[in-house]
């Protein structure tokens, strides 16, 4: 059994391209929801490195 496919790297949210923001002072703006996105990448990113650092230990 392929262990990375039952925990799958997270991937990092697309960045919006800067075409994409209408400039009209939008609550929330597109950069605003990217930038909650990306927060949330990096704390599942360091979850997920911690659990292939578990694994890692316990093999």
């Amino acid at each position: 059994m392929n262990r990375s496919s039952d925990d799958p790297k997270p991937q990092p949210p697309v960045r919006p391209h800067s075409d994409e923001c209408c400039r009209s002072g939008c609550v929330p703006c597109i950069f605003d929801l990217y930038e909650e996105e990306l927060a949330l990448y990096q704390v599942s990113l360091k979850r997920w490195q911690a659990r292939q650092d578990a694994k890692g230990k316990s093999e």
